[in-house]
């Protein structure tokens, strides 16, 4: 069974810095697309960085130049790691894994994982 295991959330001052970190754990084969997306109180969850396989990324214009994301392919895991951080990052932040494809022993399933979420609280 597929599981997306989050660590690193805490509660940090403004200005200060964070590193997340995801594992996928399961008989995992291979995963398109790893990320992070976060859930501030009171607002919809959204995109922060995402990592395609290749090594190509996507930032949210707010995270930009701040936080940076990476990838270990053969480890199933992805990190970030967030600079300057501002009050208003304070969220739940969700690891999340598409196109996760992983082998149950008898035959092979692609999917969409999420984490269980950590918290990140920047006071200011």
């Amino acid at each position: 069974q597929v599981q997306l295991v989050e660590s690193g959330g805490g509660l940090v001052l403004a200005g200060g810095s964070l590193r997340l970190s995801c594992a996928a754990s399961g008989r995992v084969v291979s995963i398109n697309i790893m990320g992070w997306h976060r859930q501030a109180p009171g607002k919809q969850r959204e995109l922060v960085a995402v990592m395609t396989g290749g090594g190509r990324t996507n930032y949210a214009d707010p995270v930009k130049g701040r936080f940076t994301i990476s990838r270990d392919n053969a480890k199933n895991t992805v990190s970030l790691q967030m600079n300057r951080l501002k009050p208003e990052d304070t969220a739940v932040y969700y690891c999340n894994a598409e196109g996760l494809l992983d082998y149950t022993g008898i035959y092979y399933s692609s999917g969409d994982y999420w984490g269980k979420g950590t918290l990140v609280t920047v006071s200011s």
